[in-house]
């Protein structure tokens, strides 16, 4: 499956990613957004997740902001990364946001944009053949270790579990 499509990403997705070795999951999608509150951030945390040359990073710096997404923005207390990376969203119509906010989630979803974080990305890295089910549970697995990731311990083990049973079905 080589889906080739236009993605926005917030900070998290690419912190987390980069902090697992994994950005490679994100080379089949044609372009990955990043607004340029997002990439400040990233660059003051991680760097070296913008120099990966397995993904084509657009950085975009003039970004034109929509009152729905002002609107979205107040209701969810949306920091600038999140906030600019919706504009981008609505302004070059794209529909699908990475972020691991639970704010942008809820956001993205009242304007009609899908979601894809760090676990589901991951995911995906398996049923892509970008990655096999072994390296995702293994990277699963150090999500804890390796990352600043806040998830519920009991969401990542449902989530390595979920990963187990697709990879045995299709043995």
């Amino acid at each position: 499956m080589t889906n080739k499509t236009l993605v926005v990403a917030d900070a998290g997705v690419l912190i987390h990613l980069d902090e697992l070795g994994a950005l490679d999951v994100l080379r089949n999608y044609e372009a990955v957004f990043v607004p340029n509150a997002v990439w400040v951030e990233v660059l003051h945390h991680r760097p070296q997740a913008l120099k990966n040359d397995s993904i084509a990073l657009i950085h975009v710096s003039d970004v034109s902001y929509s009152p729905k997404v002002t609107a979205m923005a107040r209701l969810f207390t949306l920091h600038s990364g999140e906030y600019e990376a919706l504009n981008v969203c609505l302004d070059q119509e794209i529909d699908t946001l990475l972020t691991d906010d639970t704010a942008a989630r809820l956001a993205a979803n009242n304007l009609n944009i899908k979601v894809h974080g760090t676990l589901g990305l991951l995911i995906r890295a398996v049923r892509c053949d970008l990655r096999s089910p072994d390296n995702i549970l293994q990277l699963l697995a150090d999500i804890p270790k390796k990352t600043t990731l806040h998830i519920r311990p009991q969401l990542l083990i449902s989530v390595i579990e979920q990963v187990k049973q697709e990879w045995l079905n299709n043995k």
